[in-house]
């Protein structure tokens, strides 16, 4: 039986992922039962920069909707990066 993941890790590669939401519902199988995936994103917005122009950037608001529908539950949502969400999934129960 293959090894189970503690934590996936996306920084600024969200936006990247098609049908997301298949995408990390089939990665549940992966994830220990405990496991969690932490994704940073930049958000849109803000000053001119090349991940904006490039609309490479998804809001807080569809991550959290996007992995709900793909079966986690938001853990925790930190808020010291000026210009990037960071959010952190578990597994719903």
């Amino acid at each position: 039986m293959p090894e189970k993941i503690d934590l996936v890790f996306l920084r600024n590669v969200y936006h990247n992922i098609p049908n997301r939401v298949e995408y990390f519902a089939k990665l549940r199988e992966s994830l220990k039962p405990d496991g969690r995936i932490a994704i940073v994103e930049h958000n849109p917005g803000g000053h001119f920069s090349f991940h904006r122009i490039f609309e490479h950037h998804v809001t807080r608001e569809t991550i959290v909707e996007e992995m709900t529908k793909a079966g986690y539950s938001l853990a925790e949502s930190i808020d010291f990066l000026p210009e990037q969400s960071f959010t952190i999934f578990s597994l719903k129960e």
